[in-house]
């Protein structure tokens, strides 16, 4: 197989830590083996489910939208991600971003090729919160 060309459309899929994924590089769309990558949208005024990616590394590049992203084990840090802000985040470790007065852009690649399968939610989901 060569080279895989995905055009973005609109729309998407419900993460199940929250947020609107566009159809990436997963193992579902182009058959990687050892990578993911998709773009993330999450709206204004809305958090994401506090999770972790269980035996897999992430790393987030902001497009658009300032807004705090919580981690540690107890989601105990904070900090204020800008657009093109790098954040790293390291196998199993928690994680929830929390959005203000603007919807957030960003690049979102795992070394995990399924796109939801290392998603470990650390709280239950509640249905009446958005997301």
């Amino acid at each position: 197989m060569g080279c895989v060309i995905l055009r973005q459309e609109e729309g998407g899929y419900q993460g199940k830590q929250g947020g609107i994924f566009a159809e990436g590089v997963s193992a579902e769309s182009v058959g990687s083996k050892g990578l993911c990558m998709h773009v993330l949208r999450i709206p204004a005024h809305s958090r994401g489910e506090p999770h972790k990616h269980t035996g897999h590394e992430s790393a987030i590049y902001v497009v658009s939208g300032t807004h705090q992203i919580r981690h540690g084990m107890d989601l105990e840090h904070t900090d204020v991600l800008h657009p093109g802000d790098m954040v790293y985040i390291p196998a199993d470790m928690p994680h929830m971003p929390m959005t203000g007065e603007e919807p957030v852009v960003a690049v979102v690649a795992r070394t995990d090729p399924s796109e939801q399968e290392s998603v470990h939610l650390l709280s239950p989901r509640d249905p009446s919160r958005p997301s």
